[in-house]
């Protein structure tokens, strides 16, 4: 048996070294340029979108770190200016990105170009001038979604008000001039509405006393209404909401409150907002597509047997003209072919004879 093993073990070995030989020739060249070609490729691939990932996490690890740099710095300026209700004012700004329509930092920035001119009207009260900064951020954000104000002019004229300087005041579109005379008359009219004096020279006062126009003519809370039910107002709150997750990444705070706001705000903007949206114009086009085939049918119905009329116009009165140029073409053919008639004939002649000629040789 283990002779016979071995004598079939001779014999198909080298058949066998034989037929491989044969299939790598075969296949050998395909197979390799193939394997080449998508190994290639798929090396590019993952070349470009191993760059492309790089490149995207440096952005973001760039941005993260210059929020987080900007953020310390306004969270230093807080705990300067209000020392012992610090906390306060950082979680008025922690909630700023669906209450005012900013950023954390960028709700402490603004409360510190103007904290200081507070806290001096105030004696020095940081628990009270926390909740009248609050205030006077809320009726900046509100002021920004109700009037279409850029927010920039109006966190400009708040400021102007810390220096007595009253120019911008017709930026906030209360009805109210840019003069010392123009804060005064609404200082008045704010008193005749809430029976309460208030004194140009304490900025407490004005600032209560713009809330109160705002609130008497309906535009207080308009900013955290229209996060939630605006397209508008719920990206605002997406995007402060995702600067402050930029920032607490940097700093390594609050990280999971940062990542819950981003996600309820991505949330509330796209599933909210922006679908219903998208469905409600698609649900919305056909009607208006059939309203607007109604009213513009009968238009381009007189309009279309408006340009009929003119061009039949047209060519009853271009016919007798058409008429007259053709009389003067048919004429010169005429004169043409009389004048060549008989060069035509002698040549026709010419062509017969020699055609007969030919078939007679």
């Amino acid at each position: 048996m283990a002779t016979e093993l071995g004598q079939a073990y001779v014999q198909i070995m080298p058949s066998a070294k034989g037929i491989k030989g044969s299939i790598q020739k075969t296949l050998n060249p395909e197979a390799s340029s193939a394997g080449k070609s998508a190994g290639g490729k798929l090396g590019t691939a993952l070349k470009i979108g191993t760059a492309a990932a790089v490149a995207g996490l440096g952005v973001i690890i760039a941005k993260s770190i210059k929020a987080g740099g900007a953020l310390e710095q306004s969270i230093g300026g807080i705990e300067t200016l209000f020392k012992d209700n610090a906390n306060t004012v950082r979680k008025y700004a922690d909630e700023a990105y669906k209450t005012v329509g900013v950023s954390a930092n960028d709700y402490m920035e603004n409360v510190t170009s103007f904290s200081a001119s507070l806290l001096q009207s105030m004696g020095g009260d940081t628990k009270e001038a926390a909740k009248v900064a609050h205030t006077a951020m809320l009726d900046m954000g509100d002021n920004a979604n109700k009037m279409g104000t850029d927010m920039r002019d109006i966190q400009n004229a708040y400021q102007g008000f810390a220096k007595e300087n009253y120019t911008m005041l017709d930026n906030l579109k209360l009805g109210y001039g840019g003069t010392k005379s123009e804060m005064e008359r609404l200082l008045a009219d704010a008193q005749k509405l809430t029976g309460v004096k208030y004194d140009i020279n304490n900025l407490d006062d004005v600032f209560m006393a713009v809330h109160a126009i705002q609130e008497e003519i309906g535009i207080t809370g308009t900013t955290a209404l229209e996060a939630e039910e605006t397209i508008g107002g719920s990206l605002n709150a997406m995007k402060a909401a995702f600067a402050n997750t930029l920032g607490a990444l940097a700093i390594g705070e609050n990280i999971q409150g940062s990542f819950k706001a981003l996600a309820e705000t991505m949330s509330t903007f796209i599933f909210g907002n922006l679908l219903p949206m998208i469905g409600t114009i698609f649900q919305s086009l056909p009607t208006a597509l059939i309203a607007f085939f109604q009213t513009a049918a009968p238009l381009l119905i007189t309009e279309g047997g408006n340009l009929i009329a003119q061009l039949g116009n047209g060519l009853i009165t271009a016919i007798p003209q058409l008429l007259m140029q053709a009389q003067i073409l048919m004429s010169q053919l005429i004169l043409w072919l009389r004048e060549q008639f008989p060069a035509i004939l002698q040549n026709g002649v010419e062509m017969i004879l020699n055609f007969a000629n030919g078939l007679f040789e």
